[in-house]
């Protein structure tokens, strides 16, 4: 840089003044102009004696400059105490050891995309994230069923179909009372055939249509009571059984039996409070199961201990009391008596002598995260319902095990092997013993995007399942399924 400035300084001055150039270029290491001069050229003029004096002047000071600058960078790295320049070189210290600029919006982000190639998360102020989730799939029943129709499935519901299981978006903004936060909310939309599943029963939903595509719906606050209470009130997703809703945390794709058996959703009011690293205690007063509206004026309870007795096992313990039968009869499409009230235009009546038998629910579930590799679980449920309370019982029992083992970051293999006796057809409708086993490979092609691939065999020690002929029924049914899951937003962990 001061070469080519002494330079530039040189052919300004000759240009300016002595209307050319002498014929070299000047550099400091170069003998000065004067001296360079040959006696057997012309004499020089007043003027052009005087021009280079002027560069040799000029020569000296840049010569005297950059020995300054090189003293005072020396004597920077052998002694940590500052340096006081010069006036004169103090910008250009100051710019030799100023901090690299940031490169352009562009390069950065190129930079950043070959260092991290994950997509940023979708978070904002106060902790909330934005998440967006679908779920389809492509599934062969090999019974070729009529209709296309997998039966006792939650959300992979049909055959031989390109399917979209689910369409979901998350708001989530968690209380951080640590933080200061002491309120959070949670908002989840969803489509596709998982929502008719979850929303579908206008027996347990007067008006379903209300409500059909807000899975989730609830506001938290934490009390400033011992360690904090955790009060939420909405809706909310059920913790009955150890599947939940989205795929992405699933160790299969299909859902088990007891997922698509056990409660949804309640809505109401839930309280949690951790005494400890190991015992916390959750209680629940709500409408009932999967009634976002009730269908009747008594108040199911929930009572469950969540047990960490070691870092990597997690033991829930689980009771749920209810009545789950009507007092009024609804006619959202007609067919009502002459002058029946109504509720927003939905005409209803009230049922003499209701039932009142109550619905009572054990649930108990363990994980076990036996390596960073090797997870294991495994249910145990039983339920009784009556109808009046002096009806005989209905009950159901049976279990699921679980194994998953990760075989590389990118891909890992799960089980499941479960049992449901259906005696009173609660489930199925159908006094049976169903029995299933499934196996899935998962593999994650990028953050965000899985692929499931997975065979599973339904069969039953009764004609049930639907074959290609109607009216003609197998015990079992044998399917294989794939499962395509996108995600994306900033909420880590089990949505």
């Amino acid at each position: 840089m001061l070469r080519l400035h002494s330079v530039s300084v040189c052919s300004l001055l000759l240009l300016s003044q002595a209307g050319g150039c002498l014929g070299q270029q000047v550099t400091p290491e170069a003998p000065s102009a004067l001296a360079n001069h040959n006696e057997n050229q012309a004499p020089l003029t007043d003027r052009e004696r005087m021009l280079l004096e002027r560069i040799a002047n000029l020569e000296q000071r840049v010569n005297a400059l950059e020995n300054r600058l090189a003293a005072a960078t020396a004597s920077a790295h052998a002694d940590p105490a500052p340096v006081t320049a010069a006036p004169a070189t103090a910008a250009v210290q100051a710019a030799a050891t100023a901090p690299p600029q940031a490169a352009p919006a562009s390069q950065a982000a190129q930079t950043n995309a070959v260092a991290n190639p994950n997509p940023p998360p979708l978070t904002f102020a106060g902790g909330t994230t934005l998440n967006f989730l679908v779920d389809g799939y492509y599934g062969y029943n090999f019974n070729q069923p009529i209709g296309r129709a997998n039966l006792l499935r939650a959300y992979d519901v049909l055959s031989n179909a390109f399917s979209l299981g689910q369409a979901a978006m998350v708001v989530d903004s968690p209380a951080d009372p640590a933080g200061g936060k002491r309120f959070g909310l949670r908002l989840d939309l969803q489509y596709g055939q998982a929502t008719e599943t979850l929303q579908g029963n206008p027996a347990n939903e007067p008006r379903p249509d209300i409500y059909r595509n807000v899975f989730q719906a609830y506001g938290t606050y934490v009390l400033p009571i011992g360690k904090g209470l955790s009060v939420d009130f909405g809706k909310f997703a059920s913790s009955l059984g150890v599947e939940g809703n989205y795929t992405k945390d699933q160790m299969n794709y299909s859902r088990s039996y007891w997922f698509n058996f056990l409660p949804f959703y309640h809505m109401g009011v839930r309280a949690n409070y951790k005494f400890n690293d190991v015992l916390a205690l959750n209680y629940w007063i709500v409408n009932g199961t999967q009634q976002t509206e009730p269908f009747n004026g008594f108040k199911d309870e929930f009572f469950g201990l969540a047990i960490q007795p070691h870092k990597n096992v997690t033991w829930n313990v689980n009771y749920y009391f209810g009545q789950e039968h009507p007092d009024v009869q609804y006619f959202p499409n007609g067919g009502a008596p002459a002058d029946a009230p109504s509720i927003q235009g939905v005409p209803f009546e009230p049922i003499v002598n209701p039932p009142k038998g109550k619905l009572h629910i054990i649930d108990t579930y363990v994980t076990w995260n036996v390596t960073p590799k090797l997870t294991l679980a495994a249910e145990a449920d039983w339920e009784q319902s009556r109808l009046y309370e002096s009806s005989p019982p209905l009950h159901t029992d049976g279990g699921a095990a679980y194994a998953r083992y990760r075989f590389t970051p990118k891909f890992d293999l799960a089980a499941r092997a479960e049992y449901l006796s259906d005696r009173g057809g609660l489930f199925s409708g159908l006094n049976q013993a169903l029995k299933e086993t499934t196996l899935t490979g998962e593999y994650q092609m990028v953050q965000g995007f899985d692929v499931f691939v997975e065979w599973r065999r339904d069969f039953s020690n009764q004609p049930f399942f639907y074959t290609s002929t109607l009216g003609v029924l197998s015990n079992q049914q044998n399917t294989a399924t794939l499962g395509l899951v996108w995600w994306l937003g900033g909420k880590e962990g089990s949505w």
